[in-house]
């Protein structure tokens, strides 16, 4: 691959990604309205299989829409999810060049070993294995060439899609939604900003033992390569039929991993795939690809646990306030009480004091309580959900999907109690404005 041929590649695949988003807006028109009939799973079928050939960071923004609770109708949603991070690897000359341009003519001597082959191939860039001078083992993350106009073609094709859809279901309005994708995708082109986040991660986390996070190397790391110290474990997958003891251990450190950080420091890892962990030996996890970490205000976190002690004490005021503090504007009565259906869905696992797994609720599975709220939502008139709002709830249902194939059974009632203790929302705001200053993350243009 040469930065020359990669033009000719970038205008064959916009035609693709043009081909499959028209297809999928024409026939969403024709069946809202000109009554036309869609087999739909099998047009999703072959979305997916058209996207996942193209790869790049369309095949993210899928990812990121699939999880997403109502951005895309659930015949689509559910192939979109599937698609794996596993692009075709650039070859070894150009990996080559591509050093040499972050790294100098010299690069090669600045690593004891540095394979040839990548070890993992993903939809911005992919992952060598080298090894430091001093003998550590470490993962040379290399980016794509010309990702930040692949990422603003990808985000055109996609407001397209979603503006065609929502015109066809008027139940959620999509513009922040969009707006969230985007702001996420252009900071994981950033792979310094991405060493920040591993700082940060590993501060927060460092009284976790049951979690670990790579080190980056800033010697060996520019914009668009990140190199750290390489950290063994194997897929989550393969642990979906170990002894229950040793899923729920995994799932407890998967718990304290992404919610430790939320609800200490007012951060989230926002990009739910399972490649972006692995399993230790010892049972613990590893927590990769911190490319995508949304910084929350503390009064964002409050309505979090405002709204949980509002449903365990029945107080429609607190549960009022808490969606105040998440940014949900023209709130009334029939409004609130949808809101309230599918909140107290998710809360179900934290409000039942008792062993169980994480989808065990008499209130219904998760699709039909879905749709009953988003028909009623397009009964009302429709949503706009805030932007912070966007990746908590899809982190939320990703992070459930984990526990789900784990089939743990634990009780997540004490979990999160033990988690949010004596909550202070002052002292949450002055915790995290330290911890981004001492890792170089940048605060929030909006608290």
């Amino acid at each position: 691959m040469s930065d020359e041929s990669s033009i000719t590649g970038r205008v064959r695949r916009y035609a693709q990604v043009s081909t499959a988003m028209g297809g999928l807006a024409a026939r969403l028109a024709g069946q809202r309205y000109l009554g036309l009939p869609v087999d739909r799973a099998r047009h999703a079928a072959d979305l997916k299989a058209t996207l996942g050939g193209i790869k790049g960071p369309l095949m993210k923004v899928a990812q990121l829409l699939a999880t997403i609770p109502e951005a895309l109708p659930g015949d689509y949603a559910r192939e979109l999810v599937t698609l794996q991070a596993d692009a075709p690897a650039m070859g070894w000359p150009f990996v080559k060049r591509r050093m040499t341009g972050e790294l100098g003519p010299d690069w090669e001597a600045r690593f004891a070993s540095f394979t040839h082959e990548a070890a993992h191939a993903a939809s911005l860039g992919q992952v060598h294995r080298a090894v430091a001078k001093d003998g550590t083992p470490l993962a040379c993350k290399l980016q794509y060439p010309d990702m930040a106009s692949a990422v603003e073609a990808d985000l055109r094709q996609l407001k397209l899609v979603l503006a065609l859809y929502e015109r066809w279901d008027r139940a959620v309005s999509l513009d922040e939604i969009h707006a969230e994708i985007g702001e996420r995708l252009r900071e994981e082109l950033d792979y310094a900003r991405e060493a920040a986040h591993l700082r940060l991660y590993r501060a927060i986390l460092e009284n976790e033992p049951a979690v670990a996070v790579p080190r980056p190397v800033a010697a060996l790391s520019t914009a668009r390569l990140l190199t750290m110290n390489w950290l063994d474990g194997k897929s989550l997958l393969g642990f979906t039929e170990a002894p229950q003891e040793q899923r729920d251990r995994i799932a407890v450190a998967m718990f304290r991993a992404w919610y430790v950080p939320f609800y200490d420091f007012g951060v989230i890892h926002g990009d739910p795939h399972l490649g972006n962990y692995t399993v230790r030996p010892d049972d613990g996890i590893n927590l990769l690809d911190l490319g995508c970490v949304r910084v929350f205000p503390a009064r964002f976190v409050r309505g979090v646990i405002d709204l949980y002690r509002a449903f365990a004490t029945d107080d429609e005021e607190l549960a009022v306030s808490a969606y105040r503090d998440w940014g949900f504007t023209k709130l009334d009565r029939p409004l609130i009480a949808v809101l309230n259906r599918w909140a107290k869905f998710l809360y179900a696992p934290l409000l039942d004091d008792r062993k169980r797994e994480i989808d065990q609720d008499d209130s219904g599975d998760g699709r039909k309580v879905a749709g009953e709220v988003h028909r009623e939502l397009r009964r009302l008139g429709g949503i706009t959900p805030p932007r912070e709002f966007v990746f908590m709830e899809r982190a939320a249902v990703g992070l459930g999907s984990v526990f789900m194939r784990l089939r743990a059974t634990i009780n997540w009632h004490r979990l999160f109690e033990d988690l949010i203790g004596a909550f202070d929302a002052e002292a949450l705001a002055v915790r995290q404005a330290k911890a981004l200053a001492a890792a170089g993350v940048p605060a929030p243009s909006k608290q």
